[in-house]
């Protein structure tokens, strides 16, 4: 039976939400499915163009209570579309979502799922990820979440797909073309003779940041050749980005922000090792699975879903969530011996995208049952 999806997030930037959504896109056309993507739009709209999704551009994800409005446009494109799968996968498109779909009559409404991407705030507001008649949980640590936030949760309803990285996207030996090291090394003169770590994500400041200017600090006192690349879209100005190149710069540590990539595969491979620094639980951690299947060491706190990823890939690349002292001394031990990753891609994309699919179909088949 083909089936006719619907996914709703607020935007379509960059992160692992919008990338999985794109994933599961690429999943349902390839299998003869209709995929739609209901959002705000982004730079990765391009990319859902090429895969034949349908994209609609409606600002559902704006915390706002003007957002509301969108429920009764919301509820007639369910009505006149016939979807059979309403998808969303973040908290204000699942409540506007919700409330379209719950106007509409039990037996001729599509079936209802949200995955839970994140360890979000305990309240009614975050609870509306559990509404579904399905619930994804992206690793263990988001189940054990809502086992232990939502114990009123029907604990059948929740489904353990974890996030995953194209083992032929990120294969195991993966090397940048020529050209890209050239034209790096002559971008970047100063990593010459250096050992490189690299954080990428978003610059926000439960990123870690601070925790890494205080490891480069630490590595350059002792005189260590260390510098560090941070990697992630910095041209919003932010009082917090400025605030960081203001420290680099008054401090003068070896530290080069190189934006937003669009090679970050071949970056990964151009570094000695990543770094997974945040202050908070990660519910999955797609930037330690990713270098590690190319096989470049990362170098992590033992929590979320970076602790599960270490653990099943690369345990010697674990420390003790928050402790600094553990990593500057871990750093520091890989700077004196590089290590090896030697266990391949653990996470792979295929079984996301086909256990969500499966999830899809059981789901539909079950009205018709």
């Amino acid at each position: 039976m083909a089936l006719k999806v619907l996914q709703l997030l607020p935007g379509l930037h960059e992160g692992g939400v919008e990338r999985g959504t794109l994933e599961i896109c690429e999943a349902l056309t390839s299998r003869g499915h209709e995929a739609v993507v209901v959002s705000a739009g982004g730079r990765l709209v391009e990319s859902l163009d090429s895969l034949g999704t349908e994209h609609i551009d409606w600002p559902i994800g704006k915390k706002s209570p003007l957002t509301l409005r969108w429920v009764p446009r919301l509820r007639r494109l369910f009505t006149q579309a016939h979807f059979d799968i309403v998808h969303a996968r973040s908290r204000v498109p699942a409540w506007v979502a919700y409330l379209a779909w719950r106007g509409l009559p039990e037996d001729t409404r599509p079936r209802f799922m949200t995955t839970v991407h994140g360890l979000y705030s305990v309240n009614c507001y975050s609870a509306i990820m559990t509404r579904g008649e399905r619930v994804i949980a992206v690793s263990e640590t988001i189940r054990h979440y809502l086992e232990k936030n939502y114990p009123k949760l029907d604990s059948t309803r929740v489904r353990v797909i974890n996030r995953g990285v194209d083992s032929a996207e990120y294969p195991r030996g993966y090397q940048p073309s020529d050209h890209w090291r050239e034209r790096w090394k002559s971008q970047h003169p100063e990593l010459r003779n250096k050992f490189v770590v690299l954080l990428p994500g978003r610059l926000r400041r439960l990123k870690g940041h601070d925790t890494l200017l205080k490891l480069v600090a630490a590595l350059v006192a002792e005189g260590q050749p260390i510098h560090a690349l941070i990697a992630g879209d910095d041209s919003t100005g932010t009082d917090y980005i400025n605030q960081l190149k203001s420290r680099v710069e008054n401090e003068a540590l070896p530290v080069t922000f190189v934006g937003f990539r669009s090679d970050l595969k071949d970056l990964y491979r151009a570094v000695d090792v990543v770094l997974s620094l945040s202050t908070k639980p990660e519910s999955f951690g797609r930037t330690v699975l990713e270098p590690l299947c190319l096989g470049t060491p990362v170098v992590g706190y033992s929590q979320g879903g970076v602790g599960e990823i270490l653990e099943h890939m690369f345990a010697q690349g674990a420390v003790p969530a928050g402790d600094v002292g553990a990593l500057i001394d871990k750093v520091r031990e890989f700077i004196k011996r590089p290590p090896a990753v030697t266990i391949n891609n653990a996470f792979p994309l295929a079984s996301m995208q086909r256990d969500t699919i499966e999830l899809y179909e059981q789901l539909a088949g079950e009205r018709g049952a």
